[in-house]
């Protein structure tokens, strides 16, 4: 296996060392944002859970003294924050809002780089190949006529090799963009959500508050 690879690079010629280098940072970029992903939706994940109870029990002190950095702790605490200041409810939406779109950019932070580098590999490939087949076509040019269709045919062979080893190193960086793109849409749809349920919970907080003062 190992002397096949070697084998594959040496005849695919110059082109195939910058494509493993786009590939080797693409997929650095991928591991490092799979992993920021998960921490944030587990972390997430965690955070609801400890705020639902103080939802439940309008608990929105508690709510405002946690003390994590995860996302949605942040939304609810602003949510919280300009609930103290005012109760409409679409200011207290802008707040949170505001909140979700401070979290976004880090979501998608070099995530849109996956697809840049799999187009780069694959025009990479492509271009190594053209140049190969420009090369063959010179050499076949001065050759002997005898040999000129197997000179032929194997220099186009190993030109072919750039652009399979482009089409190999874009395919799972496209996969992995998608994937990371899939999961950062899960992420801020679960955190709109979260979002939606506080500020239902407040309009009926508000409303039965509204009731009692008035039949007092």
């Amino acid at each position: 296996m190992f002397d096949t690879i070697i084998r594959f690079f040496q005849e695919g010629g110059t082109f195939m060392f910058p494509i493993a280098i786009v590939l080797a940072i693409g997929l650095a970029i991928a591991v490092e944002r799979a992993i920021y992903l998960f921490k944030m939706s587990k972390q997430n994940g965690a955070a609801m859970n400890n705020i639902t109870p103080m939802l439940q029990n309008l608990d929105f002190d508690g709510i405002a003294k946690l003390n994590d950095s995860a996302a949605i702790s942040q939304i609810f605490k602003a949510g919280v924050n300009r609930m103290q200041q005012t109760p409409r409810r679409d200011e207290i939406e802008f707040a949170m809002e505001e909140g979700v779109m401070e979290t976004l950019p880090r979501l998608e932070k070099r995530t849109s780089y996956l697809a840049t580098l799999a187009n780069i590999s694959t025009l990479l490939g492509l271009l190594g190949t053209i140049i190969g087949l420009i090369a063959a076509f010179s050499a076949v040019a001065s050759a002997d006529p005898a040999e000129k269709a197997s000179l032929l045919s194997q220099s186009i062979s190993v030109a072919m090799n750039t652009t399979a080893f482009g089409l190999i190193a874009a395919i799972p960086l496209l996969l992995c963009h998608s994937v990371l793109q899939t999961k950062t849409t899960e992420i801020v749809d679960n955190l709109e959500m979260a979002g939606v349920k506080f500020l239902n919970i407040i309009s009926k907080n508000n409303t039965v508050a509204a009731k009692s003062r008035s039949t007092d």
